[in-house]
C-alpha cells in the first residue's frame, strides 16, 4: 500500500467528516423517527431495540455494529482492496463510537420529513465515502464486490436486501415505522445514484474528423478502448467517422472535455447504458 500525503490527508478529513454526519443523522433523524435504515446500521438498531424490548438490556451500538461488520470487512480485505478497507474501517469505528457518545436532539417530529431528509443525508454520507474510495461498511462492501465482479450497478439490489430487514422490523415493532423506513432508504438510494456514478456506464457516439486522436484521448483518460465506424453525413453527403466507446459515468464528463480539446468540432452524443455484457475495465480499489 502506498500513501500520498496530500491525497490521503484529504481522504481522512472527508471520511472523518462523513462519519460525524452519519452519527448525527442516526441520533437526530433515525432515532427520532424510530426508523430502520436497512443494511448493517438498520440491523444494529433492530438488534438494540429488540434487546431493550424483549430482554430489558441495553447493548452499545459500537459493539453490535463492529461484530456485524466483521464478515463484510473480510470481504473487503480479500476481494476489494486493503487500503480501501482500512479507510472503511475508520468510517465504521469512528461512526459507531460517535453514535454512542454524541447527544441526541430532535429537529422535527414529522416522521415523513425525518424519512426524506434523513435518507438524503444518509445517501450523501455514503457518496462522500465512496468518492474518497471508502465505504460506510456492511452491505456497501457487498454491493461494491458485486459491482466490480459482475459489472453491474448493484446498489438497487441492496435496496431489496434492506427491504427484508425493514419487513422484520415491521413484524416486530409495527408497520408504520417500517413503511417510513422504506421512504428513508429510497431517498438514500436516489441521492447515491445522483452523486456517485462509478458503476454506471455511459455510451459515447462521437462524430469527428480526427478519429485516431480521439480514440487515443479516450484511452489516456479512462483506460477504455473505442471503435471507429465509417459513416456518411446526410447533409453534405461526405464520409464521416464515428467513434463508439463505453466509459464509466464518473469519467464521462472528463472524457468529453478531453475529446473536445482534441477536436473542438466533434459532435458528441452521450447516453446512459442500461445493460452491458462483456469485458469492461474498472479501476481496482487499492
Amino acid at each position: 500500500m502506498k500513501f500520498d500525503l496530500k491525497n490521503d490527508t484529504k481522504r481522512i478529513v472527508v471520511i472523518c467528516l462523513a462519519a460525524v454526519i452519519m452519527a448525527l443523522n442516526i441520533k437526530t433523524f433515525v432515532r427520532a423517527g424510530d426508523l430502520y435504515p436497512g443494511g448493517v446500521t438498520g440491523l444494529t438498531i433492530l438488534i438494540q431495540r429488540s434487546a431493550e424490548m424483549f430482554l430489558r438490556i441495553e447493548i452499545p451500538y459500537t459493539v453490535v455494529n463492529l461484530l456485524l461488520n466483521a464478515i463484510p470487512i473480510y470481504i473487503g480485505f480479500r476481494y476489494i482492496g486493503k487500503k480501501f478497507t482500512l479507510y472503511s474501517c475508520l468510517v465504521i469505528v469512528l461512526g459507531s463510537v460517535l453514535t454512542d457518545l454524541l447527544p441526541g436532539f430532535v429537529i422535527t417530529y414529522d416522521t415523513l420529513l425525518i424519512s426524506i431528509f434523513g435518507g438524503m443525508i444518509n445517501g450523501l454520507v455514503i457518496s462522500l465515502c465512496l468518492m474518497m474510495e471508502a465505504t460506510t461498511g456492511g452491505t456497501d462492501f457487498i454491493a461494491i464486490f458485486l459491482s466490480e465482479k459482475k459489472g453491474m450497478d448493484s446498489f438497487n439490489l441492496m435496496l431489496g436486501v434492506n427491504a427484508v430487514i425493514i419487513a422484520i422490523a415491521g413484524v416486530l415493532f409495527g408497520w408504520d415505522k417500517a413503511l417510513y423506513s422504506i421512504i428513508y432508504q429510497y431517498a438514500s438510494t436516489q441521492v447515491l445514484h445522483m452523486l456517485y456514478k462509478k458503476y454506471q456506464q455511459v455510451t459515447l457516439f462521437i462524430v469527428t474528423n480526427q478519429p485516431n486522436e480521439v480514440c487515443d484521448e479516450i484511452f489516456r483518460v479512462s483506460n477504455h478502448g473505442a471503435t471507429i465506424l465509417e459513416g456518411q453525413g446526410s447533409f453534405e453527403h461526405c464520409e464521416r467517422n464515428v467513434v463508439y466507446s463505453v466509459v464509466s459515468g464518473a469519467e464521462s464528463k472528463k472524457v468529453i472535455r478531453s475529446v473536445k480539446s482534441v477536436d473542438p468540432n466533434a459532435f458528441v452524443n452521450a447516453m446512459r447504458t442500461q445493460q452491458l455484457s462483456g469485458r469492461f475495465y474498472q479501476k481496482p480499489a487499492e
